[in-house]
């Protein structure tokens, strides 16, 4: 979840420049900041990066390491924020994962009288390997000790007082080194130094590299090893237009264009990909999606979209996926992630993998550890996503598997789908934020549908809860009279989402509306008299059309309650734990 930079030059820079290359990383976290460079110098406060940032001396360095935090072990204080250091003040590092041993390591540490200023698992590895360099061990073999004894996963960037070098290792959570004219960068993500250069040299798990300012070397436990470079390229930007005044409206407004631009490329340099992957699934007993928050909600309307056409086809939560999903030689896994980093899904598709499953990716971020995780894999291309909530994203993952689905027998015309999405965004945007006004104390929101609508209603529902901070629920309009239905009382707000000629919809709708419910439908049968008439080019575009409106909806109640939009709390958007 957290964020990580390291940056290394035989030219002295200003911290800043490290802090800045966080900040393109913010998404991962932001309860707390801080940066140290290879003389001892740390800076940490709670809160966001930019303020941080204002506070910062103008401190110039060959050698830094900063980090943003999104809390797992240790509440959100200063004391928790990273860089952490040694006991004895030789070692300062950053950390993204989470130590599952490290009560043990610290009950180990602290009998051998190392005392710790943090409820931190990450400040365990400072004290262990400075420890271990006390008791005569090198630096390379105390980082090898702690990755021998360390369980769970990890992502390290360490600097040794007054070298100037940085060591970097990790497992299982995500690691890249930039490669620059004037030095190297190794962060989280290939954002963190996509602006500055498309070189880029990618970690495997278990392995430790030691990075000077005109060179570097990588390591697995059998010794040196040569690693490829490669060349990325990526559609990302974190311009924000001034007339938009968060990030998550701006993106609203690209899906129009970032749907264009993925059905250009499926069509295009995807397109035998795409073929590849069709040829795959039809040639298999059954197709087995896993995805987590969003994602997940996309991968239902694929296997609706795949069932319907015949196509055995399943979805789980990532979670869960190794408990309750069958994977073997007989499936292929689709794995569907924003970030291609998510642990959830990473370790799902490596289950998979050690089952005799064959693997493909749907993902937007490319070079990602589930991409090349993966046998096939599609970029979605809907460029990056500043804000924590998945909108254009969503979009994205849809589209490309209504493109999967149209490949293997699905009739459907997907051109119009961008031209639908504009039309959907401005003929509701207005009528939106007149309601929101008054739904702003809401505290309650039921969301129902049935067959395609079902994913649409459990998708609004959680941009309801990540961003308006409102208790939503998704469900299938079926379920209500099983439980739910006593919670609905005079003046609860009930969605409605209707696709087609759906009168079993209609049955729900009175079977709330007569105890007092107030109901917003959105469907695109005009003889329904919806509160919002969808009206389409195209069938399939509807599971996108009516999400924007709960995007909308999200968006302007949250604006309406003077929320962190884009930052909403306790939230991070690539989930890079377990």
């Amino acid at each position: 979840m957290c964020g990580i930079v390291g940056q290394i030059s035989n030219e002295k820079f200003v911290i800043t420049d490290t802090v800045n290359a966080l900040k393109r990383l913010e998404y991962r976290g932001y309860d707390s900041v801080g940066v140290a460079t290879m003389e001892g110098d740390i800076y940490k406060d709670i809160g966001h990066i930019s303020p941080f940032m204002a506070m910062l001396p103008l401190v110039a360095t060959n050698a830094a390491i900063c980090h943003t935090r999104w809390a797992t072990h240790g509440k959100v204080t200063k004391e928790n924020a990273h860089p952490h250091a040694s006991f004895d003040g030789s070692i300062f590092l950053v950390h993204n994962g989470i130590i599952e041993n490290h009560k043990e390591l610290k009950k180990k540490l602290s009998i051998s009288g190392i005392e710790f200023v943090s409820k931190t698992d990450t400040e365990v590895i400072a004290h262990y390997i400075a420890y271990e360099i006390q008791s005569g061990l090198s630096i390379v073999d105390a980082i090898r000790s702690f990755m021998g004894v360390a369980q769970g996963t990890f992502a390290v960037l360490l600097l040794h007082k007054e070298e100037q070098r940085i060591y970097a290792f990790k497992r299982d959570s995500p690691l890249v080194l930039g490669i620059l004219d004037d030095g190297f960068i190794v962060a989280s993500d290939i954002y963190a130094f996509s602006d500055k250069s498309p070189k880029a040299v990618f970690f495997d798990d278990d392995e430790y590299a030691i990075i000077s300012p005109d060179s570097y070397e990588f390591f697995s436990a059998k010794g040196p090893i040569q690693k490829q470079v490669t060349e990325v390229t990526w559609t990302g930007t974190v311009e924000k237009d001034a007339s938009f005044e968060h990030y998550m409206i701006k993106e609203i407004h690209e899906q129009p264009a970032a749907a264009r631009r993925l059905l250009a490329s499926l069509e295009g340099e995807q397109s035998k990909n795409m073929n590849e992957l069709a040829t795959i699934a039809r040639s298999i007993d059954r197709i087995l999606f896993v995805a987590a928050g969003t994602s997940y909600h996309a991968s239902l309307i694929g296997v609706y979209i795949l069932n319907s056409i015949g196509v055995e086809a399943h979805t789980l939560i990532a979670s869960e996926f190794h408990n309750y999903m069958l994977a073997d030689e007989h499936a292929l896994v689709i794995a569907i992630s924003q970030s291609g980093e998510t642990m959830d899904v990473v370790k799902a598709v490596k289950h998979a993998r050690s089952k005799g499953a064959k693997v493909a990716s749907i993902v937007n971020v490319p070079h990602s550890t589930i991409q090349r995780l993966s046998d096939f894999s599609i970029e979605i291309l809907a460029g990056q996503e500043i804000c924590v909530a998945s909108t254009k994203t969503y979009t994205n993952q849809v589209i490309a598997l209504l493109r999967l689905a149209q490949l293997m027998g699905f009739e459907t015309d997907l051109s119009t789908i961008p031209d639908d999405i504009s039309k959907v965004i401005e003929s509701s945007e207005a009528y939106v934020m007149e309601l929101a006004r008054t739904m702003k104390d809401t505290h309650d929101i039921y969301i129902i549908g049935r067959g395609i609508s079902y994913p649409v209603s459990r998708e609004v529902a959680l941009k309801l809860k990540e961003i308006s901070y409102i208790h939503a629920e998704g469900m299938m309009g079926g379920e209500l009279k099983h439980g739910t239905i006593a919670l609905i009382e005079e003046g609860v707000i009930v969605f409605a989402f209707i696709q087609g000629p759906d009168y079993d919809m209609l049955s729900n709708i009175e079977e709330v509306e007569v105890r007092g419910a107030n109901v917003i439908m959105i469907a695109d049968n005009p003889n329904f008299s919806p509160d919002f008439l969808l009206s389409l080019g195209t069938m399939s575009a509807f599971p996108i059309a009516a999400t924007i409106i709960g995007q909308l909806f999200s968006y302007y109640i949250a604006k309406e309650k003077g929320l962190p939009i884009d930052k909403p709390r306790n939230l991070a958007k690539s989930v890079t734990v377990k």
